[in-house]
C-alpha cells in the first residue's frame, strides 16, 4: 500500500490540484453504475449502436460492467500499483492513444493507462467507437476539469504513441510513428485448450469466449483444441445480425468447395490448426498430449492474445467465461503498458 501511495505522490507532482488517479477511477466507477438503467446513458447506448451496428445494448452494458469490476475498483488498482516502483519525481509526457473500435470501449485501458502514469492523454478514437468514449470522457471532465486528457485534433504535438488497430495499420503505424517511441499492436487471436471434463458452466463460459461481441475481439476465442474423440456441446448464444449473415456467406463458400464442416446454426466449425480466416468460421482441432498443444502454443505465440484453459498453465491464461473481462494486468501483448510508460523519459 505504500508503494501505491508514493506512486501516486510521484506521478502527480505535477497535478498537485488534482484528485489522484485512483479517486478519478473509484468516481467513474460511481458515475457508471446506473449505466443502462438510466434514460440518458440508454440514449448513449442507441446512438452507439446506429454508430456502429456490430454494437449491441446488452454487449455495451456488459463491457461497462466489466470495466468497472476489473479496472475501477479501488482495491483492485491499488493492488495493480503497487507492484510498480517508481522514482519521486517522473517528467510528464504528452502520449497520443489511437484506439480501436471492434467492441465497446476496447480503447479505455490504454487511457486509464496513461492518465495513471501522470502523463497527458491525447485520444484519437474509433469513428466506429466515438459515441462511448466521448461519453466516458465527458465523465472524466466532469470528475476532474482539469484531468490530461483530450481529443487529438491531429496538429498537437505528442511524445509516445501507443497504437491499435488491423495487421494493414499496424504496417502503417510503423512507418507514421517511426522515431518516436510507440507501443504498436496488430491482429491477435485467442484459442481455448479444453481437458474433456469440462462443467456444462465452463462450456457456457467458453461459449461466450467465442460469441461475445460477435467474436470481433482479440480476446475472442476462434480455435479449440480438444482430446481425440471429445466433441464439446456448445449452447450458442444470440448474435448479431451481421454476424448471421457471415454464417451464411462461410456456409455456402465451404459447400462450394465441398469442404467438410459442422454446422452449429450460426458458425461453421472447421477442422483444421490454424486461426480461421473468417469471422463465423470456428477452427478446432484434436490432439493426442497436451505436449502437442504447448509446442504449438510456443511456436505461434507471436499471433496469441489469451488462452482460455484449466488444464494448462501460460503466461495468458484466462478462465472460462473470462475472456472478455481482462485484469488490469492482463496486458495486450503481454506488453506491460504502465512499465513502458514509466519508462518514458
Amino acid at each position: 500500500m505504500i508503494q501505491a501511495n508514493l506512486f501516486l505522490l510521484a506521478t502527480y507532482t505535477i497535478f498537485v490540484s488534482m484528485k489522484t488517479p485512483v479517486d478519478i477511477w473509484v468516481e467513474l466507477d460511481a458515475r457508471l453504475s446506473s449505466f443502462g438503467q438510466d434514460a440518458a446513458s440508454r440514449e448513449v447506448i442507441v446512438r452507439a449502436c446506429q454508430k456502429n451496428d456490430w454494437f449491441e445494448p446488452e454487449e455495451i452494458v456488459d463491457a461497462v460492467r466489466s470495466i468497472r469490476e476489473e479496472f475501477l475498483s479501488r482495491d483492485k488498482i491499488e493492488h495493480w500499483l503497487a507492484c510498480y516502483e517508481r522514482p519521486a519525481t517522473l517528467p510528464s509526457r504528452t502520449v497520443l492513444v489511437v484506439m480501436a473500435g471492434n467492441i465497446p470501449l476496447v480503447g479505455f485501458f490504454d487511457l486509464l493507462c496513461v492518465v495513471t502514469a501522470g502523463h497527458r492523454c491525447l485520444v484519437k478514437m474509433s469513428s466506429k467507437d466515438a459515441v462511448l468514449m466521448s461519453f466516458v470522457i465527458d465523465q472524466l471532465k466532469k470528475i476532474e476539469p482539469d484531468i490530461p486528457v483530450a481529443v487529438y485534433d491531429g496538429t498537437t504535438p505528442f511524445d509516445a504513441v501507443i497504437a491499435t488497430g488491423s495487421d494493414n495499420a499496424n504496417r502503417y503505424f510503423r512507418a507514421h510513428y517511426a522515431g518516436i517511441p510507440s507501443l504498436l499492436r496488430g491482429s491477435r487471436q485467442s484459442v481455448a485448450v479444453l481437458s474433456g471434463h469440462e462443467t456444462p458452466e465452463q462450456l457456457a463460459g467458453l461459449a461466450d469466449d467465442i460469441w461475445a461481441y460477435s467474436g470481433l475481439g482479440c480476446r475472442s476465442v476462434s480455435l479449440i483444441f480438444a482430446p481425440e474423440g471429445y466433441e464439446p456441446a456448445l449452447q450458442i448464444p444470440p448474435v448479431n445480425d451481421k454476424y448471421i449473415n457471415n454464417y451464411r456467406q462461410q456456409r455456402s463458400l465451404l459447400e462450394m468447395q465441398g469442404r467438410p464442416f459442422v454446422d452449429l446454426g450460426c458458425a461453421v466449425a472447421v477442422e483444421q490448426c490454424a486461426f480461421p480466416a473468417a469471422l463465423s468460421r470456428i477452427a478446432y482441432a484434436h490432439y493426442a498430449t497436451l505436449d502437442e498443444v504447448v509446442a504449438w502454443l510456443a511456436g505461434h505465440d507471436g499471433e496469441l492474445q489469451c488462452v482460455v484453459t484449466g488444464c494448462l498453465p501460460h503466461s495468458r491464461r484466462a478462465g472460462f467465461g473470462s475472456a472478455q473481462s481482462p485484469a488490469l494486468t492482463d496486458y495486450p501483448d503481454d506488453r506491460d503498458v504502465l512499465a513502458w510508460l514509466a519508462a518514458l523519459d
